[in-house]
């Protein structure tokens, strides 16, 4: 896929919650390309069940820091573009920041 900065923190993200096993920044000569590694598991099923997007260009979501929730009582994340960079939803409750929600994964 084309690279942006925040494909890259999202894959980050994605790799350092044992979702992905990494990425790659290529270089195509024009704008770059992003590879995502995906993990499995040991009988070859995804390891990623489920990836939806929250936010859409057409209707945001926004939550405050009180608001921010689990998902699947924490066997899943929440991907937050908050004030101090993209993080998950752990990360934002343990830090007190809401932002908006960008996708959710388990």
């Amino acid at each position: 896929m084309p690279v942006s900065k925040q494909k890259i923190e999202i894959a980050r993200i994605l790799t350092e919650n044992h979702f992905v096993h990494g990425y790659k920044v290529l270089d195509d000569g024009a704008f770059g390309v992003l590879r995502v590694y995906l993990k499995y598991t040991v009988d070859e099923r995804p390891v990623i069940r489920s990836i939806r997007r929250v936010s859409r260009p057409g209707l945001r979501k926004y939550v405050g820091a009180s608001e921010v929730t689990k998902v699947r009582s924490g066997l899943g994340i929440a991907i937050l573009s908050t004030s101090q960079g993209v993080m998950t939803d752990r990360d934002a409750r343990r830090r007190s920041v809401g932002g908006e929600v960008i996708a959710t994964v388990y």
